[in-house]
């Protein structure tokens, strides 16, 4: 049984682009029937996905790597671009870990392979909207493998100490977010509101330069900040 979104809330309105109609036609019915979700608009290609993206404004992409032309990882910064405020949540066939490296640089905020349950990817959906991220179990040992292998690959480098401006409290934070944290968890722990948690985070994001929270947890790995 699928796992539905608190009625309460408002739909999360998503943009599937995949070049394979049966599969994106299938996509398409399969999270249209969820009660918190919405499908907006579907693409085939990266073009026509950031023209959509753009006129539509989607809470969440669901994108493909392999598309014609463009590739999804190679798409992601333009459909950033004409919605800012979409969170892009890949979902393919490739357990390639550059690839894995290369969307979450770019600016994805989740990884997932097309072989996960259909209940899970709703999950993964409603967690990716409401600013989590997500990576699929298979490609947990890939990212600690990226991870190890430096800047080159896992993340943008900085000239000089990429930390240098953040406070104690910004640095206790992107600490928490490397040990895989919640913003309520670290609210807990820290003993301050959620709200003041998610102004943090933000803050992180902007001082650091990346659009996710996997690229601040890659951050807080590369550099062993505790």
């Amino acid at each position: 049984m699928m796992t539905a979104v608190n009625s309460a809330n408002p739909r999360v309105r998503i943009l599937v682009v995949d070049d394979h109609t049966l599969f994106r036609r299938g996509l398409t019915a399969l999270l249209g029937g969820e009660p918190g979700l919405e499908v907006v608009g579907d693409a085939a290609d990266a073009g026509e996905a950031q023209r959509l993206a753009e006129r539509l404004q989607p809470d969440v992409i669901l994108l493909d790597n392999h598309l014609p032309g463009v590739t999804g990882v190679r798409a992601i910064p333009a459909l950033l671009q004409a919605c800012p405020g979409a969170r892009v949540l890949m979902l393919t066939v490739s357990e390639d870990e550059q690839d894995l490296a290369g969307a979450l640089r770019a600016g994805a905020s989740g990884y997932l392979l097309k072989t996960m349950e259909g209940d899970a990817l709703v999950q993964a959906i409603v967690q990716c909207a409401r600013g989590q991220s997500v990576v699929a179990p298979e490609m947990t040992g890939k990212l600690v493998a990226v991870l190890r292998q430096g800047p080159a690959t896992a993340a943008p480098a900085e000239a000089g100490d990429p930390l240098a401006a953040l406070s104690p409290r910004e640095r206790e934070i992107l600490a928490a977010i490397g040990r895989g944290a919640t913003n309520k968890e670290i609210a807990r722990t820290l003993d301050i509101a959620e709200s003041t948690v998610k102004i943090h985070v933000q803050h992180l994001l902007r001082k650091l330069e990346v659009a996710s929270r996997v690229q601040l947890a890659v951050i807080a790995t590369q550099q062993s900040v505790r």
